[in-house]
């Protein structure tokens, strides 16, 4: 089906694989730019007191970004737009697009004039620690009402997103947050200097991006016709199925970005630079996850919609399982490497300007904390959308309330010692996390066999071994690699890239030569979507 004049056409599906490594090459652009962004920001703020405002101020609207544009309204809105496509007429996809953007537009016009006007209430809610030192409260307030309006500009993005995604129209949406990161560098390396405080020129950064990645996602929709002028019709039957399917999944959805949430209030209260370790840690664990994880999840939602409407089983439970094997074979060698590699990654990335040693420690703590998560992190990407497909968006909240509440327990259970006897709290709010991401991923696995009758193919056995073998003939050439190198912090940039980079090529090829020999091949990880 091309373009929405198709609607009624039989399917031309792309290969899962094709697809997945299309999204992928763009995730990954703008993950490297991500982090040549991180290693802008760590040369101008470090982990200061001033870099843990900013990133107060920038978690916020991301937070809520990943509620309303890439969590629960995503995943009630795509199944039905995919429903509606499967089944209906491009008048009616158009009207509820229309009626759709209205809806979500005014709710969160709504709710960013509140917080702008309210950005001292905000910034008590969401840093509650920094009250105790009224410049750090006054700065993260001023920067709250200038990053808050990104909101309401990037979820309006991700709605846009998410119907170019549900037409097949993947590279669009993965290549757009790649204008955030060139608009932050842009407004750091060029714009900084004209601020007394240099972070703020970071928070104009961000608002800049939102408006420039909306606007550049307008053709594209104009192109299949799709794109909005928003109409307030809450009456609309489209409209009230998604916000019905919305509002429990908004607890489903958001359980990791809640649980993120609540480590940065608890970090408020911890040594000043705790936030900005958790954030630089944060961001290299996100990268194995963005570029493959919610690449997968991107592509397997459309479809898993697009097979439940066609009332498909058999297809859904392989394109399902095909998720969660492409999954794992990027999560568990990223695994290890994050382990192994904590430290020479961190100081390579970010040791430079006002980052100092020890926050290279410190960040290397919380960073080996987070990826004893990534596992799981990566398979609750696949197992939710199993569970959204087929518009039950009650189970995950379920699931997700018992994982939320594990990980309150463990954050209090960590924190506490740990941050008593050696001053290293914030690992503990890093391990909690990941702890309850185990059991998230679990339940949900549980679940989909339960409940949605989700049967594993044959050859799971072998394949396990498969990774096990790889994955070990990995991280043995990464450790002996590392004791041929030492010295990182006396090397210049040039020699800790090269050095790093040429581990990473020799695990990565240590890696796949095992798997191939235990007898992968390229046409075990396409994923062809059967035609409904």
């Amino acid at each position: 089906m091309s373009g929405a004049a198709g609607v009624k056409g039989p399917a031309k599906q792309r290969g899962l694989l094709r697809s997945s490594l299309l999204v992928s090459v763009m995730t990954l652009l703008s993950r490297v730019l991500g982090l040549i962004r991180d290693v802008v920001i760590a040369n101008f703020l470090g982990a200061s007191s001033n870099a843990d405002c900013f990133f107060v101020a920038f978690k916020i609207p991301n937070f809520l970004r990943r509620l309303f544009a890439e969590g629960a309204f995503s995943q009630a809105f795509v199944p039905v737009l995919s429903e509606y496509r499967e089944n209906g007429s491009k008048e009616s996809i158009k009207l509820l697009v229309d009626r759709v953007a209205g809806a979500l537009g005014g709710v969160l016009l709504l709710v960013t004039s509140v917080a702008v006007l309210a950005s001292p209430i905000v910034a008590t809610v969401f840093a509650p620690g920094f009250r105790a030192d009224p410049a750090k409260f006054q700065l993260t307030s001023d920067m709250i009402r200038i990053t808050f309006p990104y909101l309401f500009l990037i979820s309006m993005t991700g709605f846009a997103g998410g119907i170019l995604n549900t037409f097949g129209r993947y590279a669009v949406p993965a290549f757009t947050p790649v204008l955030l990161n060139v608009c932050m560098i842009v407004a750091a390396v060029h714009f900084s200097q004209y601020f007394a405080e240099p972070a703020m020129a970071l928070a104009w950064g961000v608002l800049m991006a939102g408006a420039v990645q909306m606007v550049f996602q307008m053709p594209f929709l104009q192109r299949i016709q799709m794109l909005p002028r928003p109409r307030w019709a809450w009456e609309d039957p489209g409209v009230q199925k998604i916000i019905t399917l919305m509002i429990p999944a908004l607890f489903g959805v958001s359980i990791s970005q809640i649980n993120l949430l609540l480590d940065t209030v608890l970090a408020s209260f911890l040594p000043t630079g705790s936030i900005s370790w958790l954030y630089y840690s944060d961001r290299l664990v996100e990268l194995p996850l963005g570029v493959f994880a919610i690449a997968i999840a991107t592509v397997v939602l459309p479809n898993l919609s697009r097979l439940k409407a066609g009332g498909n089983e058999l297809a859904f439970g392989a394109t399902l399982d095909w998720g969660l094997r492409s999954v794992l074979l990027m999560a568990v060698p990223a695994t290890a490497a994050l382990l192994l590699l904590a430290e020479p990654i961190l100081v390579t990335l970010f040791q430079y300007g006002e980052m100092q040693l020890r926050d290279v420690t410190m960040s290397a703590l919380s960073l080996r904390a987070y990826t004893l998560g990534l596992i799981p992190f990566m398979l609750i990407k696949v197992l939710a959308p199993g569970f959204y497909a087929r518009q039950d968006t009650k189970t995950p909240v379920r699931i997700g309330i018992i994982a939320m509440v594990a990980n309150m327990v463990m954050n209090l259970a960590l924190v506490i010692p740990l941050h008593h006897y050696w001053q290293v709290g914030h690992a503990g709010l890093a391990l909690a996390t990941a702890a309850s991401a185990w059991l998230n991923a679990a339940l949900l696995f549980r679940g989909l066999r339960q409940k949605a009758g989700y049967t594993m193919l044959p050859g799971w056995g072998r394949y396990c071994m498969q990774l096990g073998l790889a994955v070990t003939a990995m991280a043995a050439c990464l450790w002996y690699g590392l004791l041929w190198f030492d010295g990182w912090q006396q090397w210049s940039a040039m020699q800790r890239a090269l050095h790093l980079g040429g581990l990473c090529v020799a695990g990565s090829g240590a890696y796949i030569a095992v798997m191939v020999t235990c007898g992968l091949r390229l046409k075990d990880l396409r994923g062809s979507v059967p035609h409904g």
